[in-house]
């Protein structure tokens, strides 16, 4: 029988894609309904309150315009904390350098870059909120450098616009029924596990794919974190359903890693026993079809795989490799379990069985090198516009300021530069052209919201594309800037083309800055990657680890980074990727060997054993691990079944780790670690 040919797409099917592919989606035309009004709101309510700086409460809602509820309030939380914080600090600056403009240009160049160090170790809008509160000294108080009289009534009116803005956005995303995260996240959760479960299967029935395979699983989990944390705020039951996200997504983690492992494990088995063959049996059930076995069937299958590894473990000369290959087989069935509740308690927000930390990788070279940056790049500034004699320059070390504290926290602050560079010239054109063209010297409140409603939409359409983000974020924020709605509306057009002169230069400052101050290379983030990595790894080989599920995200997110910083030709591209794997996976095992050593260290008859291996993970010789591992067994085998699934758990890490350390041996030793 023939195969049924595919009917060739019309000249007018042709054209509707394209079309398709331009016109925004009906969901982006009514996220950008939702900013306009937001905004007009804000403004209107500004206008009505006579604030000082209207235009502030529509930039305000230009930074929250987030898709989602929950991203939107967690950004709005600690946008108001950052500007309470960077107020008051403003006015402390000013009151005890109001006179010396050195010394206060000086200082806010450390705070700032003390608010950028702090952010790079702080994760989603909290990040966001330290960054704040830095470059909020530099709108309250350089803008009012030559008039510091003013700054107490310009921080009560900025945190009035900030206000004003929160309320604007809160209230049009409640009113319009914005979507909410927790109903996005539980859909992208649920894809995303039965991805992770089809890997899972995939290792188990046709062995371990490779690190690059494994790391396009974890690029899937890692774009979940930032949802996870958005939800507490969105219904009352909200920190249950972020606590059972953030379990999920650990479970995730570990689902992919044990299933490596446990086809790992099998490999250094050679020929499978019975016991393993029951327990792959066992977990591809668990792992096949849709992947989403209920509470009852997970538990049997625990069940199972405990009673198969205690009876292994009751040998008289029990092996290793079969109790590491059992061991990791239970420690998976566990891990979907947890994925089970984590989506269960998202979905339903109930109380999940854990409540887990997701930690996320961060250098503290790159940290210092951006707070460095960010000092160098305001300092220089400064000194351009005093040798340059420009008149008005504070609005300009704002935007300085602002951009390059945004950019020290992107994750391509080369392409973040490109974006404000395009986005500040669009954001210059379309303010001249609206106040200039359209208004015309008009004054009237529907006017203006009909003359900026279509830049405005047009910059949401951007922000909405990840390849345009970065330029319709900044058109959003700072068309409103440059416009600087009041009431009466001024049309100054000296003043305005000299603030579009100042916010185009600012960029172009920000441009050459990433480029040429401290920038960090590809090759450079890879040698911080492996440094931190390896001083992890010493800390866990001496048993000061830390928890084995946080371990487990905080690598996962590290390997995540790194591969974006994994430049070069292929073969060495996966080189050092499967040496980072081995980094975190021998971490991640002596970790959880010395944990699980510790808690057998209480029992007598088992101290000694636990001594010794403990003192072989800190100081070697590596190859006497498995011995060490096998008297642990024995010693265990007539404690109880509590017992001995403990010995089997830290038996499982130190033959891991003894394994990993033979395999890698040459590299390990390069790192400078102890008994290697």
């Amino acid at each position: 029988m023939s195969a049924a040919v595919a009917p060739i797409p019309t000249r007018f099917d042709r054209w509707l894609d394209r079309i398709e592919a331009v016109v925004p989606a009906p969901s982006a035309w009514a996220f950008a309904l939702r900013i306009w009004l937001a905004m007009m709101l804000a403004l209107y309510a500004a206008f009505w309150l006579q604030l000082e700086s209207a235009s502030s409460a529509a930039v305000c809602v230009a930074i929250l315009a987030q898709p989602k509820r929950g991203q939107a309030l967690s950004k709005a939380l600690y946008r108001f904390l950052g500007t309470l914080v960077g107020a008051a600090l403003a006015i402390l600056l000013v009151a005890a350098f109001g006179q010396d403009r050195v010394l206060l240009l000086v200082s806010f160049a450390l705070w700032l870059s003390l608010c950028v160090f702090v952010a790079n170790f702080l994760q989603d809008t909290r990040a966001y909120g330290a960054m704040l509160s830095g470059y909020t000294v530099a709108i309250i108080a350089v803008a009012n450098i030559d008039t510091p009289q003013n700054v107490f009534d310009s921080a009560i009116s900025r945190v009035a616009a900030i206000t004003v803005g929160i309320v604007a956005i809160t209230f049009i995303n409640d009113a319009l029924a914005s979507p909410t995260t927790w109903r996005s996240l539980r859909a992208s959760l649920s894809d995303v596990r039965d991805r992770t479960t089809a890997f899972a299967h995939a290792c188990l029935t046709r062995g371990d794919p490779g690190p690059e395979v494994a790391l396009a699983q974890i690029s899937a989990i890692a774009p979940l974190r930032a949802d996870a944390g958005a939800i507490a705020g969105e219904l009352d039951d909200g920190p249950q359903r972020a606590a059972g996200a953030r379990s999920a997504i650990a479970a995730l983690y570990a689902v992919a890693a044990r299933a490596r492992t446990f086809a790992t494990a099998i490999r250094w088995m050679g020929t499978p026993t019975p016991a393993v063959e029951e327990a792959r049996a066992i977990c591809a059930d668990l792992t096949g079809g849709e992947g989403r076995p209920g509470a009852e069937a997970l538990a049997e299958a625990r069940a199972r795989l405990c009673s198969l590894l205690v009876a292994a473990v009751a040998q008289d000369e029990p092996d290793v490799d079969e109790v590491v290959a059992l061991q990791r087989a239970l420690d998976l069935a566990r891990a979907l379990d947890f994925a089970r509740d984590g989506l269960g308690s998202l979905s339903e927000g109930y109380r999940p069985l854990r409540d887990v930390s997701l930690p996320t990788h961060r250098d503290f070279a790159v940290a210092l090198r951006a707070a460095a940056r960010i000092a160098l790049t305001f300092g220089l500034t400064c000194l351009l516009f005093v040798f340059a004699g420009w008149p008005a320059t504070s609005f300009a070390l704002v935007q300085v300021a602002a951009t390059g504290a945004l950019s020290a926290l992107n994750p391509d602050p080369k392409k973040f530069a490109n974006g404000v560079l395009i986005g500040m010239s669009l954001a210059s054109a379309f303010a001249g052209i609206v106040l200039f063209l359209v208004l015309a010297g008009g004054q009237g409140f529907p006017l203006l919201a009909i003359a900026m409603a279509p830049v405005i939409f047009l910059a949401c359409f951007l922000s909405l594309r990840p390849a345009t983000f970065g330029v319709g974020f900044i058109l959003l924020v700072f068309f409103p800037v440059l416009v600087a709605p009041a009431n009466p509306q001024v049309y100054d057009l000296q003043v305005f083309l000299q603030n579009a002169l100042l916010v185009i230069l600012s960029a172009g400052i920000l441009w050459l800055t990433v480029r040429l101050v401290l920038p960090v290379s590809p090759e450079r983030a890879r040698r911080y990657a492996f440094e931190a990595g390896r001083w992890d790894l010493r800390d866990a080989l001496v048993g000061e680890g830390g928890d084995a599920t946080t371990r487990t995200s905080l690598n996962s997110d590290r390997l995540f980074q790194y591969a974006q910083v994994n430049t070069g030709p292929e073969p060495v591209r996966r080189r050092r990727l499967e040496l980072a794997f081995a980094i975190a996976h021998l971490e991640a095992s002596a970790a959880r060997a010395h944990a699980q050593l510790r808690a057998l260290w209480p029992d007598p008859a088992l101290r000694p054993v636990t001594i010794r291996a403990r003192l072989l993970l800190d100081e070697g010789p590596a190859a006497e691990i498995p011995d060490a591992a096998r008297d642990l067994l024995r010693a265990a085998g007539g404690r109880g079944t509590e017992a001995v699934l403990a010995a089997a758990r830290a038996t499982s890490d130190l033959v891991a780790a003894a394994r990993i350390i033979e395999r890698h041996r040459r590299f390990l030793r390069r790192l400078g670690l102890p008994g290697l």
